[in-house]
């Protein structure tokens, strides 16, 4: 046999050899997690007061996985009229879905209500990570969140972060 056959041979062979490793892998992962169904209704949810790295008055409902530990997770936020949360940014993708009210969202590093984005009901957003931006509420308003975690958000000025003045008192 010549010398580039068995170059060949051995490059196919390497090559068979990886996907067969990664489907492996990929197959001691998948069991490792088994599926499950989630269903939930707006009736299930069970709200509780919202996060410290959140303005006083949000609720919180946990729907799907939990957002300081690595993987997806789904959560609902309602805010109540007139709420804002100052210019921030997180470290993965957020994907938002308006469920009621009308949400209101803006880009940049100054919280400016006349840039917002009205956003009523069914409306979607995705903001890439660590894009400065900030939320309104006029009126009672319910989010659905979900993204990657572990999750975490970033106020641009260290002043609106909530955690600062709690910690402060």
């Amino acid at each position: 046999m010549q010398t580039t056959q068995w170059y060949r041979i051995l490059g196919i062979a390497v090559v068979a050899t990886g996907l067969l490793g990664a489907t492996v892998l990929y197959a001691e992962e998948a069991a490792k997690a088994p599926a499950v169904h989630v269903m939930v209704t707006s009736a299930d949810l069970k709200w509780l007061d919202g996060p410290p790295s959140l303005p006083p008055g949000a609720k919180v409902a946990g729907i799907e996985g939990n957002p300081k530990d690595p993987g997806l997770f789904t959560m609902r936020l309602k805010f109540p009229a007139n709420y804002k949360v100052a210019p921030h940014w997180h470290p993965a993708d957020e994907h938002l879905t308006v469920i009621s009210g009308t949400f209101y969202m803006g880009m940049g590093e100054k919280l400016d209500e006349a840039a917002a984005k009205e956003l009523p009901a069914g409306s979607f957003v995705v903001m890439p990570a660590k894009q400065p931006h900030f939320a309104i509420t006029k009126g009672e308003t319910i989010v659905q969140l979900h993204g990657m975690g572990p999750w975490a958000i970033t106020y641009l000025n260290p002043t609106d972060d909530p955690r600062s003045k709690a910690a402060a008192k």
